[in-house]
């Protein structure tokens, strides 16, 4: 609450940061040591303990630390947003999403680049799966797509129902379609392990199926703040910040359905 001479937001001392990122590092080590234990003398049990409280220590650090830039939000209020700030705030996610482009960018030049090479692509002890469910998890998506469009018009028009209802749906799309997903590699008759194309395959989906969740769990954060009140039809980053990530993932499962499944 204090009175600055500049438009930057100074955070007050948070202990939340430094946490989440000691169990983020507790999860890489943990993880590393399930795959080379042996090699770097780490007793599995270890690495498995590691896994399981970084991963509780990242998860609590975030959430706390969430929890209190909403509170910041609350008390600065939506419509007092310096313009620096809403830049530095949009840059920022910009280059987020870049940099997860850059990420898809590298797994299909590996998909391209291995389908080449070998002459018989999925080779002949891939059972592929059906397009029926990829299908129709497209339109799942695509019709998200659409709701968070209608979501983000409804709040700029000062109709925060419609955009609540309209999240509502959205999120729910997402959840249907990781359950979608989660059918099909129960069902799949090949798995991670089955070559270079079982490795890329799941690499590409899992990945952006773990997107799908984390951008699932995103609109549910912006469907309970809708429903509180927050936001203004001219002040509402984190809703469009959320919005850009949903068409991120929109676009990218489009490129992985006509390239890894159709063709």
């Amino acid at each position: 609450m204090a009175s600055h001479d500049h438009d930057f937001h100074v955070p007050d001392n948070n202990i939340w940061p430094p946490i989440n990122c000691l169990g983020v590092g507790l999860l890489a080590f943990g993880f590393i040591g399930r795959l080379h234990g042996d090699d770097l003398g780490v007793h599995p049990d270890v690495a498995a303990l590691a896994m399981i409280a970084g991963g509780i220590l990242a998860i609590l650090g975030a959430l706390r630390w969430f929890k209190e830039l909403i509170t910041e939000s609350r008390v600065r209020g939506f419509d007092k947003v310096p313009l620096v700030l809403d830049l530095a705030n949009r840059y920022g996610m910009i280059f987020f999403i870049v940099s997860e482009i850059f990420f898809f960018a590298a797994f299909f030049a590996a998909y391209f680049y291995l389908r080449n090479f070998n002459p018989e692509w999925p080779p002949s002890n891939i059972e592929m799966m059906s397009a029926s469910i990829p299908a129709f998890n497209t339109l799942l998506l695509l019709t998200s797509g659409a709701t968070v469009t209608v979501a983000h018009h409804a709040l700029l028009s000062g109709n925060k129902r419609l955009a609540t209802n309209a999240i509502l749906w959205t999120f729910l799309l997402g959840f249907i379609f990781l359950g979608f997903q989660a059918y099909e590699y129960a069902h799949a008759a090949f798995s991670m392990n089955s070559g270079a194309f079982g490795s890329t395959f799941y690499m590409l989906t899992g990945f952006h199926g773990f997107h799908v969740l984390l951008g699932s769990l995103m609109l549910v954060g912006l469907y309970n703040r809708l429903s509180k009140g927050d936001f203004s039809p001219k002040h509402h980053f984190y809703f469009e910040g959320v919005a850009w990530y949903w068409h991120f993932v929109d676009v990218v499962w489009i490129g992985l359905f006509l390239f890894v499944y159709l063709f």
